[in-house]
């Protein structure tokens, strides 16, 4: 079946359904409405929208097919009227399975008779007591006589692998995506052919060992010294992430959100949290790439998005700090979102063409004016990653393993309260150049220095010609 192009709005006592099916026989439509639950059938199309509340059929409901648009308009009545319907404009949101309800946690055996049979209760459980084995008599016997037998704790059984391939991507969902990956021009690949069997350990030490080995004293120092051109990308203002009181997703944005998963995410507190931090790195990567092409993709922003995120180059994702022992917290600490910014600072500062921390430094100021923006403005940012990395004959690969599902959970899932705290602590981190361990204020120092003897050196030039001029007549 196929997903018709569909849009949403509402009134004070209706939601609007138009949806496109073009040279289809309206009398063979079918709409059916289960509380919030709304379906329409009309070969070959098939829709099924999850609405935040419930819907009725009544006399005001209608549904209209024009056949020279192509449009079909159903008109649904709210159960309650004046009820605003949020998130229509999200379309992956209202696409997603309607999530599974929660089992009863009531006993998992069924009384049902109480009552004792005809022979003796203690005759039962004598003739029970005589088939125990010897082990279970002497239990029952230190029982009876309240003996304190030795108790430990069992040790937690290590889980069982039938296969040499680990999981990784968007909650550890795939596996087998680099089987291949050595008959592919991969250049993001950190892991080579071992792609598929190392262990979440072994990433982080590959990348951190990459990074430090694309470390390039001489090419960072090159940029401080003559940094004109990073200035104009640093005082560029990025049209995301300027307030905008009109926010519509645009055809092209809604066809590609119809084109994606339609997944149900059971998310625990832990995986939410680190999915948040994850989101950071991947926007980091993202403000990067658009401020120094100033929103105007290039060929190489799908090599440079893909690299900035450790993600996507490694298989790593946040967090990259030690979890505290009760769990994460319910805020964002500094510490995590301070270690989650230094693996993002440090590619950002090894590979790229244009490597400066003030550049990092404004890219970290991006990401918390479009979280700022809240799910809609993230989504827009993500799609348009998603939309470089498709265009790629080998790193739209990761959008398949991440940027897809992101871009489902953060319209289904995300929180726009929680993107707000995120914001405000990430615009409020105090990010130190020692964090990267590069000793960047040294070079830095260095590089001052020599510009100052240049510039003594100059003069000195400038003296020395002068004397050798002749006087004046």
């Amino acid at each position: 079946m196929i997903t018709p192009r569909f849009s949403c709005s509402q009134n004070e006592n209706s939601v609007v359904v138009s949806v496109y099916c073009p040279s289809v026989r309206a009398s063979d439509v079918e709409i059916n409405v289960d509380e919030s639950l709304f379906t329409l059938h009309i070969n070959p199309y098939y829709l099924r929208l999850n609405f935040p509340h419930p819907l009725q059929e009544d006399d005001e409901a209608s549904a209209q097919y024009d056949p020279g648009s192509g449009f079909l308009t159903v008109t649904l009545t709210k159960a309650v009227p004046g009820q605003p319907f949020e998130d229509l404009d999200l379309l992956a949101k209202l696409l997603a399975p309607r999530p599974s309800e929660s089992r009863s946690q009531g006993p998992l055996i069924e009384v049902l008779d109480s009552q004792a049979p005809e022979e003796s209760v203690e005759d039962d459980l004598i003739a029970q007591t005589e088939n125990l084995s010897l082990e279970r008599n002497e239990i029952l016997e230190a029982a009876e006589n309240d003996w304190q037998l030795k108790q430990e704790v069992p040790e937690p059984l290590s889980s069982l692998k039938t296969t040499t391939q680990e999981r990784y991507g968007f909650l550890d969902m795939y596996t087998g995506y680099f089987q291949h990956v050595g008959h592919t021009e991969n250049e993001v690949n950190e892991l080579g052919a071992d792609a598929e069997t190392c262990s979440p350990a072994e990433r982080r030490t590959r990348r951190v060992r990459h990074e430090d080995g694309k470390w390039d004293e001489e090419h960072y120092m090159a940029d401080f010294a003559d940094d004109d051109y990073i200035q104009e990308l640093i005082r560029w203002t990025h049209p995301h992430t300027v307030a905008q009181t009109d926010f519509a997703y645009t055809e092209e944005e809604n066809l590609v959100m119809l084109r994606l998963p339609r997944k149900e995410y059971l998310v625990t507190a832990s995986q939410t949290h680190h999915l948040y931090l994850t989101l950071l790195t991947l926007l980091f990567a993202y403000a990067y790439d658009s401020r120094t092409t100033q929103h105007d993709p290039t060929p190489e922003s799908g090599w440079t998005i893909s690299t900035l995120v450790p993600a996507f180059a490694a298989l790593d994702p946040a967090p990259y700090s030690p979890p505290p022992p009760d769990g994460p917290p319910a805020t964002f600490a500094p510490s995590e979102l301070a270690a989650v910014f230094t693996a993002s600072y440090r590619r950002a500062l090894a590979f790229p063409l244009f490597r400066s921390f003030a550049l990092a430094e404004r890219c970290r100021a991006d990401v918390a004016a479009v979280l700022r923006g809240g799910r809609r403005v993230v989504v827009r940012c993500l799609l348009e990653l998603k939309r470089v990395l498709d265009r790629h004959d080998v790193y739209y690969v990761y959008s398949k393993i991440w940027v897809d599902d992101f871009c489902v959970w953060a319209q289904a899932l995300a929180s726009d309260d929680a993107l707000l705290r995120l914001a405000a602590a990430v615009g409020a981190l105090r990010m130190e150049k020692r964090f990267v361990g590069w000793d960047l204020e040294e070079l830095e120092g260095l590089t001052r220095a020599d510009g100052e003897r240049a510039d003594d050196s100059d003069d000195e030039s400038e003296d020395e010609v002068e004397r050798m001029l002749p006087a004046p007549l």
